[in-house]
């Protein structure tokens, strides 16, 4: 299948953003989600062997030449760093974080989770920048920073699917049930009580990660003109997701949140904001303190 039509099938919200990229940037960021969704599947996938093929993936990106079964996924994508000059170190981290959630998540604290997303999206982010040609020196930052608020959403949006299969990324500090810290699998049938205590660590969760879309829509203002609409786009459409869930009352039991089309069509009017010329922005380092030591993030 190709870039394309594998990013209309499973990244809607991106797919939508994608249209105004223009043509050759929407390409390019199809590849790149390509590879991230050929991962993540493999990751999530029921296949035996899905660890060691995980487990060599990492390492043909370490080497940058592979020759095993996955080859010709690897072997585009390499291309496609070598084009946009991607740092192979943020895909490798990214292996890392698909490899950690072969085991069921059990996060203790709020570093281990933001380290976690930084591995499995905000690293996404920061290759994202060097595919839209990015080349201010602070911009990996506020990339890093989308990536970061987006997989908070993503794991405030899938809690009970996450719950089903026995995982559960919400740090067990924030929780004080132990019933509800060591077997998420229960949570589907909990009382109201233990809901109405889940649904507050939710509302943690996004308001943590309001925190990181707000740096991250100062950040846009660093990206190349051609992409600033679509990444806005991307941003507000993502970000829906989160309020969606606020306006229910975090009713995390009653499935996914889904922004429709016409709401789509709405935050893309709001968009147009991107053009009112703003001040460069300074990253605010408090962020990423419990980031040091990963791609793209500087030290103190």
């Amino acid at each position: 299948m190709k870039p394309i039509a594998i990013l209309a099938k499973h990244g809607k919200s991106f797919y939508f953003a994608s249209f105004f990229l223009g043509n050759d940037y929407a390409a390019s960021a199809a590849k790149l989600y390509k590879f991230c969704r050929f991962v993540d599947d493999l990751a999530d996938g029921t296949e035996i062997n899905k660890i060691e093929r995980l487990q060599n993936i990492f390492l043909c990106l370490q080497r940058e030449t592979c020759q095993h079964e996955d080859t010709l996924e690897i072997e585009s994508f390499l291309a496609l760093a070598k084009e946009k000059n991607i740092p192979l170190i943020a895909a490798q981290e990214l292996l890392g974080g698909m490899i950690s959630d072969q085991t069921p998540a059990r996060f203790d604290n709020t570093k281990q989770l933001l380290r976690y997303c930084h591995a499995v999206a905000g690293t996404v982010g920061l290759m994202m920048c060097h595919v839209l040609d990015c080349s201010h020196k602070d911009a990996n930052s506020f990339a890093i920073d989308l990536g970061v608020a987006m997989q908070l959403t993503n794991i405030a949006r899938d809690v009970l699917e996450d719950a089903q299969m026995d995982r559960r990324y919400i740090p067990s500090e924030w929780l004080n049930l132990t019933e509800l810290q060591s077997e998420p699998s229960g949570w589907v049938d909990a009382s109201i009580d233990k809901r109405t205590k889940i649904s507050s660590a939710i509302e943690q969760l996004l308001n943590l990660a309001e925190k990181y879309y707000g740096s991250a829509e100062q950040g846009i203002a660093l990206l190349p003109w051609k992409s600033r609409f679509a990444i806005n786009v991307a941003l507000r459409v993502y970000r829906q997701i989160g309020r969606q869930l606020k306006e229910k009352k975090y009713c995390w039991w009653q499935g996914r949140q889904i922004v429709s089309v016409f709401k789509k069509f709405q935050l893309t009017i709001l968009g147009l904001s991107v053009f009112i010329p703003k001040k460069t922005p300074t990253h605010q380092r408090k962020l990423h303190e419990s980031l040091i030591g990963l791609a793209g993030v500087d030290s103190h």
